[in-house]
């Protein structure tokens, strides 16, 4: 995961994280919003009480959703359904075809 990035990228704006902390947490500004300027996502975090751990917080989300955004899924490719499968597949639409005729009520009667 990427966690060194151009600080010429980067965007940080800090500001008084609310919640439960009691004053340490009311008085300081340690959260943190994160914004990579090239993509336009923005992260933040406010967990932590230190200014600096919230920091790396929010680099580790914008590497991850950096990585998420950059992910390519596999082509998924056909394959065909086995002999032995589809032997399996027919001989149980039979069973529950016999079944299901001999619920019918006959017209002999």
């Amino acid at each position: 995961m990427k966690t060194d990035f151009d600080p010429s990228e980067l965007e940080f704006e800090f500001f008084r994280g609310s919640g439960p902390g009691g004053q340490h947490r009311n008085t300081t500004d340690s959260g943190v919003r994160l914004r990579h300027l090239p993509t336009g996502l923005v992260t933040q975090a406010t967990e932590s009480r230190s200014q600096l751990r919230n920091r790396d917080t929010a680099l580790q989300r914008l590497a991850e959703l950096l990585e998420r955004r950059n992910h390519v899924e596999k082509k998924r490719h056909a394959t065909k359904v086995p002999r032995g499968e589809r032997e399996r597949r027919i001989q149980a639409k039979k069973q529950r075809s016999a079944r299901k005729r001999q619920r019918s009520v006959t017209g002999d009667e």
